[in-house]
């Protein structure tokens, strides 16, 4: 995709940035971003990212947008009730840049469907809620060296880290929670969530997935802690486990050289 005249006044003010330049703004119109779950999470990231200017974006969910939703998925609105949320998300986005590539995948992907997806992809955001899915990722992430940028949310707490497999010292999601340890309490369904601390969580996906295809500095074997309610944010440092069941010496790990700003 050309940085022609139109797009250069579009994202002016981001080509401003001296960490950005039009370089930067190029190299995001040649992006691929795969979104795994267009809801709280996937929503602010795929608008955001959108609206910066990432070139192709793959949103993949199969649940349909439900009222419960549209409080805090705010891709979607009252007349997509019953519609497929990847089918709403594209038409939102679309209605951002028409110009833009938006593929919709209206079905899980897994095993191999999922790794073919994620080597196709420069970054994946997983904005899933669900110890499985977040597992299968990781496997598909390390599989194929696709740098991985995660959030969960909860309540009025929030969780991010960016594992990028191409960095050989960097942990992985598994690291964190362990596949075979206890699962992390519950989902937004079951201990509900304030509308806005997941737009937050969401919007800060999309800001290291910006980074990382700019090839500024991330969150890589670091964790943010965010708690809304007390308005406290906490970084904390996130190593490798060596004996970790997925990156560990034992297993298979793509570690592919990071892409130099």
């Amino acid at each position: 995709m050309e940085l022609d005249d139109d797009r250069l006044l579009r994202y002016s003010r981001q080509i401003m940035l001296p960490q950005i330049d039009a370089a930067g703004q190029q190299r995001l119109l040649d992006s691929h971003a795969l979104i795994i779950g267009v809801g709280g999470l996937g929503s602010p990231a795929a608008l955001y990212l959108a609206a910066a200017g990432v070139g192709r974006l793959t949103l993949v969910d199969h649940d349909r947008v439900e009222l419960s939703n549209l409080q805090r998925q705010i891709l979607h609105g009252a007349d997509d009730l019953g519609r497929p949320k990847v089918a709403s998300g594209r038409d939102s986005l679309l209605r951002i840049d028409p110009g833009l590539e938006i593929q919709a995948v209206p079905h899980k992907l897994e095993g191999a469907e999922l790794e073919a997806a994620c080597a196709e992809a420069d970054v994946v955001l997983d904005c899933t809620d669900g110890f499985e899915a977040r597992h299968a990722l990781n496997r598909a992430s390390l599989a194929t060296g696709t740098p991985l940028v995660s959030a969960a949310v909860i309540r009025m707490e929030g969780q991010l880290s960016v594992f990028d497999p191409r960095v050989p010292e960097a942990p992985c999601y598994a690291c964190l929670y362990p596949e075979a340890g206890e699962e992390p309490a519950g989902t937004c369904s079951e201990n509900g969530v304030l509308a806005p601390v997941a737009g937050l969580m969401g919007c800060l996906q999309a800001t290291e997935a910006i980074k990382l295809l700019t090839g500024l500095p991330t969150l890589v074997g670091e964790l943010l802690l965010v708690d809304a309610l007390a308005l406290q944010f906490r970084r904390m440092r996130l190593p490798r486990d060596p004996a970790c069941t997925a990156c560990g010496p034992s297993t298979a790990r793509n570690d592919r050289n990071p892409a130099q700003p």
